[in-house]
């Protein structure tokens, strides 16, 4: 199994059997598949509705004209990727990554792919996963730590995910998202010339933080 270490990890993987038992269940069929986007930027897959305030859009449908003009994907992958997405997280200069994500794109996967390059990148993947080593798969629930191209493959059988490329050949998976949405820089503050009255400007009330949160984190 291949790593590549963000600092120092040592991983407890279940084994692939119990998973390949808990994913024997049969496929719903799913009619539409949604990809929804979280706060924190983690994408999951449904073949329910969102709501309608959420960060979601059609997956290989047609329910708007970007989805029209994508290749829709086979029954048998939508099928898997309704119930088990598949989210590879992955860093820069790191060869476990390049090959897990060329076995993924080999074997016709489709997957979401988040980078954990930025100190914010992996502050949010240690929470996520408490793992500090990537590669990361994430199919359905179940996370695999470190590129193996046995288990890695064990686990998509599992989740009903084609043993071969089934996907047309105009398919094309989106282009890698960093895990954590890099905030736009503040517009510097405008100085006042002295003598000169400042523009009225709202006084900032101060915020006292409820008990549940003494330290004051404001998101």
């Amino acid at each position: 199994m291949s790593r590549h270490n963000i600092s120092v990890f040592a991983p407890q993987l279940a084994a692939a059997a119990t998973l390949i038992g808990l994913l024997a269940a049969p496929l719903a069929s799913a009619q539409g598949v949604y990809r929804i986007v979280g706060p924190d930027g983690k994408v999951t897959y449904s073949d329910q509705p969102p709501p309608a305030a959420a960060n979601a859009r059609p997956v290989g449908g047609a329910s708007s004209s970007a989805a029209s003009a994508a290749p829709a994907l086979p029954a048998e992958v939508r099928q898997a990727v309704g119930r088990y997405p598949v989210t590879l997280y992955t860093g820069a200069d790191c060869a476990p990554c390049d090959s897990g994500r060329s076995f993924l794109s080999t074997r016709g996967i489709p997957f979401a792919e988040k980078t954990v390059n930025s100190s914010d990148d992996v502050a949010a993947f240690k929470r996520l996963s408490g793992a500090t080593s990537l590669p990361l798969l994430t199919v359905g629930g179940q996370q695999l730590k470190g590129y193996s191209a046995t288990e890695w493959g064990q686990y998509l059988d599992a989740a009903g995910y084609p043993k071969k490329s089934v996907l047309p050949p105009s398919y094309r998976r989106e282009a890698a998202t960093p895990l954590v949405e890099a905030k736009p820089a503040a517009a510097p503050a405008t100085r006042t010339p002295a003598g000169q009255p400042a523009a009225d400007t709202p006084a900032e009330v101060p915020v006292t933080p409820p008990a549940s949160n003494p330290s004051g984190i404001r998101f």
